[in-house]
């Protein structure tokens, strides 16, 4: 387990009071992130359906899951042997039967077919046909809507957490780092974006990496203009901008960072826009302090970069930490206008104040932790528009 029985207990007593608070008496959890926040099971049994039930009235969630997929359950998690329930394999892909079928003969056999469940309706792994099925095994049940129920528990994290995230951080420092070192004229976009896996999971001598839940966005040239491109196997050339941005994962937890290198001198309006938007990521990191609203951020933002006429449309960052593929944002908190939530010791953000053009683009992010007074960034590197000439960077040392 990652992290000690108590903390889970914990975790679930929270669960359990937000329930109450919600009208929800069993909550129906597919969210792998959430699985694990609360169970510590940890598989790449996502593309499976897979289901965390947390009941009211008892003590341990029961965990259902594949067959094949309940010893890892039993190797992960600090759930009893007794409440890890393994369905058949021939429910698995097929179109006479459903996992949710299952699902619902055991909330039968337990007697919780007649209550207010909570179903998290919005999330990649919660399907309509889950819930159609879900409904049909359980005529008497009610069902709330309860997706972001436990995703707004994780917002503060607890010490341990927020150590994984430091070492994810030290692992982002080297694989940018490596991915930085590497580009150049002639080399391919894909043996930059091998070398960048292969230090994320290597990580460093004293602990190992994790697979981040989102590769390697490496966009390149006029495709800087948009940020979520991977990479080719074309070759770098002289000119050329890129955009890096990456995560360190240790144990699921994420440190995300971007960073944005150009090949030769660059041209006069992406080195005026990289100055743009690193003098108005600064001001943020120098106001963010607990009680203030998230949407004070991107006030800051805006004023701060009002004079040179850019605007960003786009959100300035979002919660991060726990996640699994597709995404390491937690989908709870947003820097942006209109978003109210108040800043606690302990909340992480990933402030990414990116600008995308019509040809070229920039970005330079953080990911930070509120503390007592104000904020720290998990990583410690530069932020200006690092600038490569032959086979070094001029300004990233």
């Amino acid at each position: 387990m990652s992290f000690g029985t108590t903390e889970y207990q914990e975790r679930i007593l929270r669960t359990k009071q937000r329930m109450a608070e919600k009208g929800v008496e069993v909550l129906l959890i597919t969210d792998p992130a959430n699985m694990n926040y609360l169970s510590g099971y940890d598989g790449w049994s996502f593309y499976v359906h897979q289901m965390l039930i947390v009941i009211d009235d008892e003590d341990q969630p029961i965990w259902i899951g594949r067959n094949q997929d309940a010893n890892g359950a039993k190797a992960t998690s600090w759930l009893y042997h007794e409440n890890l329930i393994p369905y058949p394999d021939d429910y698995v892909q097929s179109d006479t039967k459903h996992p949710m079928d299952f699902v619902a003969d055991i909330l039968k056999q337990i007697g919780q077919d007649k209550r207010t469940c909570g179903v998290e309706m919005d999330n990649y792994y919660f399907t309509a046909k889950c819930y159609e099925q879900l409904k049909k095994g359980l005529p008497d049940a009610e069902f709330k809507d309860a997706t972001l129920l436990v995703n707004w528990i994780r917002l503060i994290k607890s010490d341990t957490e927020i150590e994984y995230m430091k070492r994810a951080a030290k692992i982002v420092e080297k694989a940018m780092m490596d991915g930085i070192g590497m580009i150049n004229e002639g080399v391919r976009e894909c043996d930059v974006a091998a070398r960048i896996f292969h230090t994320q999971i290597t990580g460093t001598k004293e602990f190992g990496g994790d697979y981040p839940s989102i590769v390697p966005l490496l966009p390149s040239g006029e495709k800087t203009s948009t940020p979520h491109l991977t990479w080719t196997d074309d070759r770098y050339k002289k000119g050329d901008s890129v955009i890096l941005e990456l995560a360190g994962c240790y144990k699921r937890y994420h440190s995300p960072l971007a960073r944005t290198v150009n090949i030769g001198k660059p041209s006069e309006r992406l080195q005026y826009l990289s100055e743009v938007v690193v003098e108005g990521l600064n001001a943020c990191l120098d106001m963010i302090k607990p009680g203030i609203a998230c949407e004070e951020i991107e006030e800051t933002w805006r004023k701060t970069i009002h004079k040179s006429g850019i605007v960003k449309e786009s959100r300035l960052g979002y919660a991060v930490g726990l996640n699994y593929p597709p995404d390491w944002g937690e989908h709870t908190a947003s820097i942006r206008k209109g978003d109210k939530t108040i800043l606690q010791p302990n909340m992480t953000f990933h402030l990414i104040p990116g600008i995308w053009l019509d040809q070229y683009g920039f970005e330079a992010s953080e990911a930070l932790r509120v503390t007592a007074t104000g904020c720290e960034t998990f990583a410690s590197l530069p932020r200006q528009l690092v600038i490569k000439e032959g086979a070094l960077e001029t300004n990233f040392n």
